[in-house]
């Protein structure tokens, strides 16, 4: 499983060069790879699909002391969404060899998508938080390579940078869920997690882990008001968006959702919030949708609707509401996917993706019309496709709701009759009536595609013909994972003209009406200009500036070239900061005792007090070069006293060889010069007397500070038998610690190839004009 995993990350690194091999058929042979993955998951169907609902766990150890395991988990609800995501990959790299034929970053594409694939297969797939987290991370990373493809257009750059920051500070606010959720439950591990549901949910610290866990989800799954970047997202090449944008990236926090349910689930809390974020981004997305007349902005908003739908279903909770959120989810991805596809071969046929300029295109592209019809009528809820079974389960899943039934009924019908009037414009108005203008323009379009929403949208119809053939092999495991009980499923195509029939019927009719009035809301819309300044995109654009002119001002401020004060607010905020912890540590463990203190011990620390005021206060560079030279003899004769002759003997070689090289460079500079003034000179002694002092406290905090055995016992016992050497400073040095001495030999030959350098390169003449 870990293999399959990582195969496609491995994979993706050789797609460009397969793609130069192989030209124009690469796509042929990349498109293997998401078909075998897809095939491996296939064989475990037998086996999850059964009553007990079997379930996989592969681990392997990752980061032992933090206990954490690169673990993966197949169960329903894995199975479920890695079938979407290695069924549409396969199809949207199929597709993009048409789409991007003659690209100069064609390779590149395959490069990107496949990152993405793995990605999401970890994300899904992963059995510890800190592993779905990091996967969860390298979707926002892929997606912003794939959304910024084309980068050089400002508009996709600015929308890739868009979706980065909303997904990726959503994605540190999950890290923080993450934690505070393995603290609660004592454990990262998500299987142990679903049998500690009840002590999570006791927690103290449920509320802080639930609103960071939710902001993640809400950020990635495009939840209000953080559904602004979606539709932005738009300036992506259409596989783009058909990938990540209707099938797999913003499912990942519906994923989330739903494999937190046994963990955070079943509270008011968690069912009040899911519920009004889910209903309000459903009617926002459809609401905004009514006055667009691009093809990909319909299917945006669309699809930021069928999201808010999915998370309203998982916020009501019931068993018959999570049934239909997984029925909707498969429905979604094949219309959806479908129908971005189709728009990306209508776009590329006629160059214009405006609705109000297309018409008649059937007979330029039959099958693209075919398999757009039967997409859209999916989308809209028509028997006997598969979004009929999966509008009758919500609406039946609203009837039956717990709470506020009506109000969510009434933005279901609502949201669901925007879907029917944006299903007319996009599956059906574009290819049926008078062939329009830019329609005689058109030219056919090549088998890649057309094949893959032709083939999604066959599998609408055949699933809407024998819906129970995916109910006990997909829905029943994965509805069994999210409510944590066994549960079997049955998926009928007509139950009768009961009322959920006759609320189908009623939705149908509002969808034809709002697509008859069409142009009045797009008239309408320019009125509505005034709530601009306040909409989630505008705000996002404030803080954007905001930041950008804040950090502006903190590197004037910071970062003014120059040395001293670099140093000054390095140590300064140093001491502040140990300060404070020293404090909190109620009182030091420092005692100081002079009784063992012997009368030559103290002189010979009296004289290098002496010479460190001389070198701070004599006029004279030869003075102060001697001074520190008695420094460095005193520090020599401190290691004598205390029993390191070999350590003193080479203080005296470094200290001598230092003190001729300072009086062979600076005898013939001048006296020192006071450019500094008193202020200055006053401000500089007193954080060198805060540092100095620090140091000392630290020093002397640390000589009653025992987190470990004394290694120096290590080093005594074991320099003669494990180095052959009786000088333990010399065997640290050259063997116990050897590699730090060789950076230390490197960085020194460094800086003397740099000094070398310096000295040897002469700046080249400037010509003369």
């Amino acid at each position: 499983m870990i293999y399959i995993i990582l195969s496609s990350f491995v994979f993706s690194f050789t797609a460009p060069f397969i793609h130069r091999i192989f030209k124009k058929y690469s796509h042929w042979v990349i498109f293997l790879l998401p078909l075998g993955i897809f095939t491996y998951f296939i064989s475990y169907l037998p086996r999850i699909c059964t009553t007990e609902c079997e379930v996989f766990t592969f681990s392997y150890p990752w980061i032992k002391s933090l206990g954490i395991q690169l673990s993966f988990y197949l169960d329903g609800l894995s199975m479920i969404f890695a079938l979407i995501i290695t069924g549409v990959g396969m199809m949207v790299i199929f597709y993009s060899g048409a789409y991007f034929r003659g690209h100069p970053q064609h390779g590149r594409f395959y490069l990107y998508i496949l990152i993405f694939m793995g990605s999401m297969l970890g994300v899904v797939m992963a059995e510890n938080l800190i592993t779905i987290f990091v996967f969860w991370e390298l979707t926002s990373l892929s997606s912003y390579l794939l959304i910024g493809f084309n980068h050089e257009k400002e508009e996709s750059r600015k929308a890739a940078l868009q979706a980065l920051l909303v997904t990726g500070l959503g994605g540190l606010a999950l890290l923080a869920g993450f934690i505070l959720t393995g603290i609660a439950g004592g454990t990262y591990s998500i299987v142990s997690l679903l049998d500690s549901g009840d002590i999570i949910r006791n927690h103290t610290l449920y509320l802080p882990a639930l609103a960071l866990v939710l902001t993640g989800a809400f950020t990635k799954s495009a939840q209000v008001p953080f559904h602004f970047w979606l539709p932005s997202a738009m300036q992506a090449p259409t596989p783009v968006s058909t990938y990540l944008h209707s099938a797999t990236m913003v499912k990942a926090g519906i994923y989330l959702l739903a494999r937190f349910n046994p963990i955070m689930g079943n509270t008011l809390e968690w069912n009040y919030l899911i519920t009004i974020a889910g209903v309000t981004t459903m009617l926002v997305g459809a609401l905004m949708a009514l006055y667009q007349t691009d093809l990909k902005k319909l299917l945006a908003y669309t699809t930021v609707s069928a999201l808010g739908m999915l998370v309203l279903l998982l916020g009501i909770g019931t068993t018959l509401a999570i049934k239909a959120a997984m029925v909707f989810l498969m429905v979604h991805a094949l219309y959806k996917g479908a129908l971005f596809m189709i728009v990306g071969a209508v776009d590329h046929s006629t160059g214009t993706r405006d609705v109000t300029e297309l018409s008649g295109l059937m007979r330029v592209m039959p099958f693209i019309g075919i398999a757009a019809a039967f997409s859209g009528l999916s989308m809209s809820g028509f028997p006997p496709l598969l979004g009929f079974v999966g509008k009758e389960l919500i609406y039946e899943a609203h009837l039956h709701a717990p709470n506020a039934a009506i109000s969510l009924m009434t933005a279901s019908i609502i949201g669901n009759a925007v879907n029917v009037t944006v299903a007319i414009m996009v599956g059906i108005f574009p290819f049926w009536g008078k062939t329009s203008a830019t329609a005689k323009k058109s030219h056919p379009v090549e088998f890649a595609f057309w094949i893959g929403p032709f083939l999604m949208a066959l599998c609408g119809v055949v699933l809407g013909i024998m819906p129970n053939s995916i109910a006990m092999p997909l829905i029943s495991p994965a509805v069994t994972a999210i409510k944590a009980q066994t549960i079997l499923v049955e998926l009928k195509t007509w139950h009768g003209f009961t009322m959920v029939f006759m609320l189908s019927v009623l939705t149908v009719a509002l969808g034809i009406g709002f697509f008859h009035f069409r142009d009045k809301f797009r008239e309408f819309a320019p009125r509505l200009k005034f709530l601009i300044p306040i909409s989630p995109s505008r705000i996002y654009d404030y803080l954007l500036k905001g930041m950008l002119r804040f950090a502006d001002l903190q590197t004037r401020f910071l970062q003014n070239g120059k040395l001293r004060y670099y140093l000054i607010t390095i140590i300064l905020v140093t001491v502040s900061m140990v300060c404070t912890q020293l404090i909190r540590m109620k009182g030091l463990p420092v005692s100081i005792s002079f009784s063992g203190l012997q009368f030559y011990e103290a002189g010979l620390v009296l004289v290098m007090l002496m010479a460190t005021i001389m070198a701070m206060l004599t006029p004279s560079r030869m003075a102060a070069v001697a001074s520190l030279g008695v420094i460095g003899f005193g520090v020599a004769m401190i290691y004598v006293l205390f029993g390191a002759p070999d350590l003193a003997l080479t203080q005296f070689l470094v200290e001598t060889l230092t003190v001729i090289i300072f009086v062979l460079v600076i005898y013939h500079l001048p006296y020192f010069q006071e450019f500094s003034s008193t202020k200055s000179r006053i401000r500089d002694a007193i954080v060198a007397f805060l540092a100095g002092s620090l140091m000392t406290i630290l020093i002397l905090t640390a000589r009653h500070v025992q987190i470990a055995q004394q290694i120096s016992t290590y080093f005594s016992e074991n320099s003669a038998p494990l180095a052959h050497g009786r000088d333990i400073v010399n065997v640290i040095l050259v063997d116990f610690r050897a590699i730090d001495t060789m950076g230390e030999i490197t960085v020194l030959s460094i800086a003397a190839i740099g000094v070398y350098a310096l000295i040897k390169l002469k700046p080249k003449k400037e010509k003369s004009k």
